[in-house]
């Protein structure tokens, strides 16, 4: 099994004000399987993916990636570790507004031993006639390419993406969907999708559904459609 999530439990808060948020989370995800993690808001989807990233620390539980506990490492060797093998894409792009598009995602490429080619990259992405504009003079859905382009150009074999489409339109949605598909097939990464949308679902092979800190669905999807097919 590559990725391993085990009794996951994470609390926030003391005495009255303690929030259980995850409550004991179990998933396991083959290698270059997209998992669509689904649930409301306060559900623990986002708090899952952090923990899954090492940005944050579960209370009890442990995750495993190819054979490695991320528990078990102390923080020099965790950082390295989120280096080498994870890719992050949030809601908000977080591009460095004085680098152009193609300084952007080299940022990435500096902090990988194996990075893919940034021209190739750039034009998968269908960036590379802007290569040299500032992210202001991007449209939004073009931001998020190049934040997806940062992640993915170090070659991580987990992808994390919370939210990736909620701050973009209809079209602009499923353009970034398919692109996230798209990388998924050519370079083999895992992908962890968190989202409330239900219809993205039908785009993963694994679909888990959280509530109130639980997984309370956790199925492989037999009926997987492309994302330039999914309606909302």
């Amino acid at each position: 099994m590559f990725l391993e999530i085990s009794g996951i439990k994470k609390h926030f808060g003391e005495d009255e004000s303690r929030v259980e948020v995850l409550k004991g989370v179990d998933i396991s995800i083959e290698k270059g399987e997209i998992c669509v993690l689904l649930g409301p808001s306060g559900s623990g989807k986002s708090t899952l993916l952090n923990i899954i990233g090492g940005i944050d620390n579960a209370d009890s539980g442990y995750i495993s990636i190819n054979g490695e506990k991320t528990g078990d490492m102390n923080e020099k060797a965790l950082t390295l570790y989120r280096r080498k093998h994870l890719g992050y894409i949030f809601q908000m792009y977080n591009l460095i507004p004085n680098l152009n598009i193609k300084e952007n995602v080299e940022v990435g490429a500096y902090l990988s031993d194996n990075p893919l080619d940034v021209d190739e990259l750039l034009k998968t992405l269908g960036l590379y006639e802007h290569r040299h504009k500032l992210p202001n003079q991007l449209s939004g859905g073009q931001q998020q390419r190049t934040a997806i382009g940062r992640a993915i150009v170090k070659n991580p074999d987990i992808l994390l993406c919370d939210e990736p489409t909620g701050a973009l339109d209809y079209n602009t949605s499923k353009e970034i969907l398919k692109l996230i598909e798209d990388v998924n097939k050519k370079y083999g990464n895992t992908v962890i999708m968190v989202t409330h949308n239900d219809a993205i679902k039908n785009m993963a092979d694994r679909v888990v559904k959280l509530r109130d800190g639980m997984v309370r669905k956790n199925y492989l999807n037999e009926t997987k459609i492309p994302a330039a097919e999914l309606d909302w």
